[in-house]
């Protein structure tokens, strides 16, 4: 049981959200909804700051934007600074995350950016052709069948996908140059989906510094500061294990995702 004294100033609290993983709205991935609770926590237990630390290879689009902005709303309403700690990575959707912070930091050898957005599938045309195996498709509407990965992939279909894309991606930009506005080089090509180790992503803008989570926060808060984790809670049957084909399917794609950055 803690004990409160009266008169004795109690150590500055900085609750640490951490966001690992994969984005998306699946049980194992990082999402809005799942993480609210975390997030409103977080902002109710009158902090000195907030802090985030961020693992992540990227995902869903929406749900990296849903989940910035409810830290920047709640940030922005409560007047508390939230810094960003990039652990192995923070690209596409996980550096969108990154920059609901007002200060990202980095390790030297963080992986940062991928700002650009991808659609990814497979083809089984000529896997089911040679099985004899017919696809029929009977649709109300042309575009029902669009990227059907069981036909072969149509010129449209492709056109269509990079019309999708281009607002997502316009969407992308206009929140990175919002956040980090000046701080970003001027002249650099930034927004062609690359990625930069987090020590040139400090010249490029795209972060403030090099520093770790413990020290950075010490340094900023003083040695008695507080550091409390919160994460996102597994559901009951994930923590069972009761959902196993569904569970291995995220975790296949969340490793093509990991892969791509050597991890």
């Amino acid at each position: 049981m803690r004990i409160s004294l009266p008169f004795v100033k109690k150590p500055p609290v900085v609750p640490v959200i951490r966001l690992q993983g994969a984005i998306g709205t699946g049980r194992s991935g990082l999402s809005d909804a799942g993480l609210a609770p975390v997030i409103e926590k977080a902002f109710r237990m009158k902090p000195a700051a907030v802090a985030l630390a961020i693992n992540s290879p990227g995902g869903s689009a929406v749900q990296s934007s849903l989940i910035a902005a409810r830290i920047r709303r709640l940030a922005d309403e409560k007047g508390i600074e939230v810094h960003a700690f990039v652990e192995d990575v923070a690209a596409s959707g996980g550096y969108w995350l990154a920059c609901a912070a007002d200060r990202i930091w980095v390790d030297a050898s963080s992986l940062v950016g991928s700002i650009g957005v991808i659609f990814a599938s497979f083809g089984f045309p000529e896997l089911m052709a040679r099985q004899g195996v017919e696809r029929r498709v009977v649709t109300a509407g042309r575009s029902k069948s669009f990227a059907d990965p069981f036909l072969p992939q149509k010129p449209e279909d492709v056109e269509r996908l990079r019309a999708l894309q281009g607002p997502i991606h316009d969407a992308f930009i206009a929140h990175v140059k919002a956040r980090r506005g000046a701080r970003l080089a001027e002249g650099a090509d930034l927004f062609n989906a690359d990625i930069w180790t987090g020590a040139r992503g400090v010249e490029l803008g795209l972060a403030d510094g090099v520093a770790h989570l413990v020290p950075q926060m010490k340094a900023l808060y003083g040695e008695k500061v507080r550091l409390v984790p919160l994460g996102q809670r597994k559901g009951l049957l994930a923590r069972f294990g009761l959902n196993i084909a569904e569970d291995a399917l995220n975790a296949v794609e969340e490793r093509a995702l990991w892969s791509r950055y050597g991890l």
